[in-house]
């Protein structure tokens, strides 16, 4: 690294629970040495706001997805590793093959089809709170892990019996990125059961007859058939949407729980008030968002002064890009109000922008606005349990209790 010599900057221990639950103390530490980029085990860590927008957009010196995760695991040659090496986020934002799958399902997820599923998300939600406020206690992230992969199903057409066979596997496939040898052989053995699902799914649908464009797992199949995607990348479109669906979005709702609960008055006004959810989910998404993605340096190339060598590890940490002091005033406080909340990065920035965010955000504006007129005063009543920043950063655990609404 030319420039600035690499004893210089600060080393993050952010595979830890302590930095997991509270990140604040440590970067204050860290931009005392430097303001926006930091070391870790396997290299480098981004955190600052303009360096994250920046880096997240470079598909010329930075490879986008999962090859240094891939080659942590010794997994190339695994259908695991081809699965995490060639679906659509791993792909380069200017590559021919990122650009064709992305046109494969732009159109199931525009702003209007997202508004045009909001009665299923209703629905859904509401079905979902019948069953589970009556309890008067439970774990919220538990909860929460059924709502967004029951949507994604109805989006994809398909039933949701089968969410409790295959939630364990779903669980495991972020493990995988919190770079933990002791988890290969958990998200390894969901990989098989997710395949099968996916596969069985594809097939039964085939043999089912007419196909209806309205369904996205429909839409998919066509698009196969119109030789736009092949047969694995069918099913590696459709475990992707599952797993988006089931762990971010899930993660998501979580956090955004967990900050209006801290917030009473926040709260109680998203019972009365869906447009308001609409700025609470923003600013969620600036104090919170919960997805780190890695990147690997493509060639030698300088960012702001420092010189990156080819086959660098980077991993461009979202969750706490909202926390730049020098964008967001008072970063740590959650103020649904906040001028500045929509130039979150939550969504991720060029090419690999989250194709499914409109989407997402009906989500979590529904769901906050239908559990917080279902879910009365709540509070957290137990220890809260945190994933690593490395993969779908978040709560494991929000348990809460309320009064029933």
């Amino acid at each position: 690294m030319s420039m600035l010599d690499e004893a210089v900057l600060p080393v993050l221990p952010v595979e830890t629970d302590e930095f997991a639950s509270n990140p604040a103390p440590f970067l204050e530490e860290a931009r005392k040495q430097h303001p926006w980029l930091a070391r870790f085990s396997q290299g480098y860590f981004v955190h600052g706001y303009q360096a994250t927008c920046d880096l997240l957009a470079d598909d010329e010196n930075l490879h986008s997805g999962f090859g240094p995760v891939i080659d942590f695991y010794e997994a190339r040659g695994t259908m695991w590793g081809r699965f995490m090496d060639e679906i659509i986020m791993a792909r380069p934002g200017n590559s021919e093959g990122h650009k064709r799958l992305r046109a494969s399902i732009n159109k199931a997820f525009t702003p209007r089809r997202a508004n045009d599923a909001r009665d299923m998300m209703h629905q859904i939600i509401t079905r979902l709170l019948d069953e589970w406020a009556p309890k008067g206690r439970f774990d919220f992230a538990e909860f929460a892990s059924y709502i967004p992969i029951s949507v994604v199903c109805g989006l994809l057409g398909v039933s949701t019996d089968e969410i409790p066979r295959i939630r364990s596997a779903l669980e495991s496939q972020l493990l995988s990125v919190t770079l933990d040898p002791a988890a290969k052989p958990l998200f390894m053995a969901g990989w098989d059961v997710m395949w099968e699902f996916a596969d069985a799914l594809v097939k039964d649908r085939e043999a089912g007859g007419a196909l209806d464009e309205g369904a996205l797992l429909d839409t998919l199949i066509l698009a196969e058939h119109s030789g736009q995607i092949d047969p694995t990348e069918l099913r590696f479109m459709v475990l992707t949407l599952l797993f988006g669906g089931y762990d971010t979005t899930k993660n998501q709702l979580t956090m955004t729980m967990k900050l209006a609960v801290e917030n009473p008055e926040i709260y109680e006004r998203c019972a009365d008030d869906l447009k308001y959810c609409g700025k609470v989910v923003e600013e969620a998404l600036r104090h919170t968002p919960t997805v780190s993605p890695f990147r690997r340096a493509a060639r030698d190339f300088t960012y702001e002064g420092i010189r990156f060598r080819e086959g660098d590890t980077l991993v461009i940490a979202t969750p706490l890009a909202g926390h730049d002091p020098s964008v967001f005033a008072e970063a740590e406080s959650f103020d649904p109000a906040r001028a500045n909340a929509n130039r979150h990065v939550g969504f991720g920035r060029g090419a690999h922008i989250c194709v499914g965010q409109f989407v997402a955000k009906a989500i979590l504006e529904e769901s906050l606005h239908l559990i917080a007129g279902r879910i009365r005063h709540p509070k957290i009543e137990g220890r809260l349990e945190w994933r690593s920043i490395l993969g779908a950063y978040g709560l494991n655990s929000l348990p809460i209790a309320f009064d029933a609404g």
